[in-house]
């Protein structure tokens, strides 16, 4: 079972608590419009597929139902750290050591 830290409840959760919501620091376009259809389709579909840390969004569902952003190891699956939506992208480094 995955456990998951909510960064505003203060809480770790089971991961049935929360949902998925895709992959963190995506900007949207400021004028969606002005965007040809090849651009639209990779900023709604195309996304990174990496092995190793991944940044993403998740959603504490069933609890203060707040969006926020987790790095997480994609090849042993576990959460490195978890931080409220809005704050900037966590140092790699930092979270992994210097040996990787």
């Amino acid at each position: 079972m995955l456990l998951i830290h909510c960064p505003y409840c203060d809480e770790t959760l089971p991961e049935l608590e929360f949902a998925y919501a895709g992959e963190a620091h995506i900007t949207r376009a400021a004028d969606p419009s002005s965007q040809s259809d090849e651009e639209w389709r990779d900023f709604l579909f195309i996304r990174s597929n990496v092995k190793g840390p991944h940044y993403e969004r998740w959603r504490h569902i069933h609890g203060c139902g707040r969006f926020f952003n987790a790095v997480r190891d994609t090849v042993s699956d576990r959460f490195l750290t978890t931080y409220e939506a809005g704050a900037p992208r966590p140092d790699l480094s930092t979270l992994l050591g210097d040996d990787k």
